[in-house]
């Protein structure tokens, strides 16, 4: 827990109003990929702003496009709108914006997910190891520096840690806050966004991957503990990639679903 006496996603992701639609923000650098701050944190502190004009309390679907990298370190300005509410949904779109230069734009609709009936059609999750038995995310093992990792404790499949050891651009594990800050809805796609590119298990060492576009559907307020997520690649073409995406509870309740649209990096 963080010394402010709140967590350390509480107190990184927080925002305070500063005018009619919008508000105020301070991008921390502990959540960093490298230089640069994770697409699926920048997007916490808008869905934030979102919540607090939202009729409805859960992100049901959430479309964010990455313009330009976040500032680690600095401060922000998001700005949020409520474009349409009725009785099941309210759809919002938002921005954070640094030195005036917009990061990111993200469009959502927002629901209530406390009564979810259980479906009998869902993804069943991956048959992973125990925590215990899984390995630490490494940024020896991607290539690149990883401050996230104060902030997000994820443990990869043992036989998916090592860079290129899948044979296929798949990777799985568990997650969850350093500081055991509860996970909802509101923080799936944060988590959505902090496993290791799935690329990473077929081509080995290659560093940053960048978000273009992802957009996380949340299925159902998750229960307490450890999340199970598995991540996979369908398509590389140049240097674009598509990623697939699930996340599921302790019970195996699927929480969330994701797909993004990723940029691979010419190594030097």
């Amino acid at each position: 827990m963080s010394s402010r006496n709140q967590s350390f996603f509480a107190a990184e992701t927080a925002v305070t109003p500063t005018g009619p639609g919008t508000w105020s923000t301070q991008v921390s650098d502990a959540w960093n990929i490298g230089t640069n701050p994770n697409g699926g944190y920048l997007l916490a502190s808008v869905l934030r702003a979102m919540a607090e004009i939202s009729d409805h309390p859960d992100p049901l679907s959430v479309t964010t496009h990455f313009l330009r990298p976040g500032g680690g370190g600095e401060p922000g300005e998001v700005a949020a709108e409520l474009i349409r509410t009725g009785r099941t949904l309210s759809t919002l779109s938002g921005s954070l914006t640094q030195g005036g230069k917009t990061r990111i734009t993200s469009m959502a609709a927002f629901t209530d997910l406390g009564e979810v009936n259980e479906s009998p059609i869902t993804l069943e999750p991956p048959d992973l190891p125990p925590v215990e038995q899984c390995v630490a995310r490494s940024g020896d093992q991607q290539g690149v520096d990883l401050p996230l990792r104060s902030r997000i404790d994820l443990r990869i499949h043992p036989d998916q840690a090592l860079a290129g050891q899948a044979g296929d651009a798949v990777v799985s594990g568990w997650i969850r806050f350093t500081d055991d800050h509860p996970i909802d809805t509101m923080n799936l796609p944060l988590l959505a966004d902090a496993f290791p590119p799935s690329l990473f298990g077929a081509l080995g060492y290659i560093g940053w991957v960048p978000t273009i576009e992802l957009t996380v559907h949340v299925r159902r307020r998750p229960a307490p503990g450890w999340i199970r997520g598995s991540f996979r690649s369908s398509d590389l073409t140049g240097n674009k990639m598509i990623e697939d995406g699930a996340l599921w509870d302790e019970t195996g309740a699927l929480v969330a679903q994701s797909r993004q649209v990723g940029l691979l990096l010419t190594q030097e």
